[in-house]
């Protein structure tokens, strides 16, 4: 059994160490190994410099615009110094979905090289349909950037807004929505949303009734509504008549 085990390691070696021309396939076959080891560091190192802010926002039409605009938010700056980048919430974390998502983003190249909002009036006027388009792709993932940091299992709705935990109770634990549905405007200002339903309203069945354990938000905020409408009624131009 030795001999014959033997035999076949000799035979195996003979293949191997046999000159391909003038290199041996051993050797062909290292080189490859190597190759491909340098090739797959390569290719990574280069996919996460992509998967930076530095280079998101290394177009001034990223800069000037979105990225701008999330530097005032709560994801920008907030209490406990945890920031989230743009890749964070526009990027999978997982290897497959990550590369699946940089195959779709690779259009934006042809964006940029054509000037698609190369000019801020261009990217206004884009805008809604590059949030639809946005809000779709997190619709179908089950808002998964989202969760990438946001876990409906973690969250602590006892120390949530009475309003936040009945929604998020009613809605979010129960997979009838998706973190998306509500949070369009979360991290960017929102295009004209003439037309398109932001989400956040009360489910039709609750419209026009105060929420269960509804918060001092609710109340704060129909005291402005009031407040907007009085001072609205008092700006309005009144006509005086001069004595003849």
């Amino acid at each position: 059994m030795w001999s014959r085990m033997r035999a076949a390691a000799l035979w195996a070696w003979r293949i191997v160490s046999t000159p391909a021309a003038t290199l041996s396939l051993g050797f062909l076959t290292l080189g490859g190994f190597i190759g491909g080891v340098i090739f797959w560091g390569a290719f990574n190192t280069a996919l996460e410099v992509t998967n930076t802010e530095a280079f998101c926002i290394s177009c001034h039409e990223m800069e000037a615009n979105v990225y701008e605009e999330m530097t005032r938010t709560v994801h920008f700056s907030n209490r406990s110094g945890v920031r989230a980048s743009c890749p964070d919430c526009h990027v999978p974390h997982e290897w497959t979905d990550k590369i699946a998502r940089k195959m779709q983003a690779s259009k934006e190249v042809w964006g940029k090289i054509f000037g698609t909002i190369d000019t801020r009036q261009k990217f206004l006027d884009e805008r809604l349909r590059l949030a639809k388009h946005e809000w779709a792709r997190l619709k179908s993932n089950d808002s998964l950037e989202c969760r990438n940091c946001h876990s409906s299992v973690a969250m602590d709705l006892s120390r949530q807004a009475p309003r936040a935990a009945e929604i998020h109770t009613r809605y979010l634990l129960s997979g009838e929505a998706t973190c998306i549905d509500c949070h369009k405007g979360i991290a960017h200002e929102l295009p004209n949303m003439e037309g398109v339903d932001p989400g956040w309203n009360a489910p039709p069945e609750l419209q026009g009734e105060e929420l269960p354990q509804a918060s001092v938000f609710d109340s704060l905020e129909r005291f402005s509504q009031a407040h907007a409408g009085v001072s609205a009624a008092m700006s309005f131009p009144v006509a005086v008549h001069s004595p003849d």
